[in-house]
């Protein structure tokens, strides 16, 4: 939406600085893993080890053993929140944001529909829930006891109304660095041993979503979340807040004290995993992506651990073995090359505490170096 009103403009490298402050990725923050996840509202977790890498990219002294200690003793979860994603949470955000996003789980079992005729929803939720309770299932073990009522009904759709209509969240060791397990699920409210509270405001939601990812348009808070109509909540707010604009002209809302470095402050080259929150969070990503490598970071389906340069999204890389493969999008100089062997080097030194080998979910590695494949201009 363009601004009618002239406010203030935010240039692409001051809002990327900005972002990057909120994100903690300008510097290394001295917060402890439980602080920092609520902070960010979670983090992406459609894989194992992306919150773990995110972690170690964002918080001075960050070990892999403190965000699975959070997992074992249930202060962080793993459940399917915002763009009907996964994502790790804390026990409170885990238990007030996901009725936030109810909305948007509705619209997508409404996309199933044609395989769910015939399907009571409330009754499915209630014996989903029931069975779920009893002892933590597997997503096939769900969708056989659902079948049990409904056979006629289309498997996947069955599941998709389990997942989309009970707050389910994967049970240890699932999440824990260094050790394997099978997703099984159980509710939200059965796993913390607390009943479902109300939906954290959305008005409250807003103001810490733009402590993590702002300044921000609406868009891009819809977004983040997966939901529409948020902008009566910043109308709500514009008079408490500070307005911007972007070199578009499109009307941009933040916290009147929250930190906008100068736009030339350095940004030190970050490894961030797949899925890493920065690159998903907002409806315009060029204030990290610049228009001439958007998409580089996918391929299909697949999304790729990425690195940034400036703070700029400039690279892939993978952990391969006992080495890390950088591939660059450009040139770069030779000290920033040595700035990213160094960076590398920490990551790969930092993450390797509690690998276990052949255990199918953390592969060994020994941290020998940092080695960069293709450089391309």
């Amino acid at each position: 939406m363009a601004s009618r009103t002239m406010y203030p403009v935010l240039g692409t490298r001051a809002l990327n600085r900005a972002t990057l402050a909120r994100q903690l990725l300008l510097s290394r923050a001295e917060m402890s893993a439980r602080d920092a996840v609520a902070h960010l509202l979670g983090l992406q977790a459609q894989n194992v080890k992306p919150p773990y890498f995110q972690l170690h990219a964002r918080l001075a002294g960050f070990r892999p053993a403190e965000l699975a200690g959070l997992m074992e003793s249930r202060e962080v979860v793993r459940m399917v929140t915002m763009r009907s994603t996964i994502h790790t949470h804390t026990a409170h955000d885990a238990l007030t944001l996901r009725p936030l996003v109810q909305p948007a789980r509705d619209r997508e079992v409404a996309y199933f529909r044609k395989g769910l005729v015939g399907v009571d929803l409330d009754r499915l939720a209630e014996r989903a829930r029931t069975f779920v309770e009893g002892e933590p299932r597997t997503m096939g073990e769900i969708r056989e006891e659902l079948l049990r009522e409904w056979p006629d009904a289309d498997p996947q759709s069955l599941s998709v109304a389990a997942r989309c209509r009970l707050p389910l969240v994967q049970v240890t060791p699932r999440g824990v660095w260094g050790r394997s397990g099978q997703v099984r699920l159980t509710t939200v409210e059965n796993w913390l041993g607390n009943p479902a509270p109300e939906a954290q405001p959305v008005d409250e939601v807003v103001l810490r979503y733009l402590a993590a990812f702002g300044p921000a348009s609406v868009k891009d808070m819809q977004t983040w979340a997966g939901l529409t109509r948020l902008r009566e909540a910043f109308e709500r707010l514009r008079p408490t807040l500070a307005v911007f604009q972007d070199e578009n002209g499109v009307e941009l809302f933040d916290l009147p004290d929250a930190p906008r470095p100068d736009a030339d402050t350095p940004a030190p080259p970050r490894f961030l995993p797949e899925f890493d929150n920065l690159l998903l969070s907002h409806a315009d990503r060029t204030r990290v992506v610049a228009p001439e490598v958007k998409g580089r970071s996918w391929t299909g389906n697949q999304a790729h651990c990425t690195l940034l340069v400036d703070g700029f999204l400039a690279g892939l890389w993978k952990l391969e073995g006992t080495e890390v493969t950088v591939e660059l999008f450009g040139r770069v100089s030779k000290a920033a090359e040595a700035e990213i062997v160094a960076e590398g080097e920490r990551m790969v030194e930092g993450m390797m505490e509690g690998m276990v080998e052949g255990s199918g979910e953390e592969g060994g590695a020994s941290g020998e170096g940092v080695r960069f494949g293709a450089i391309k201009s």
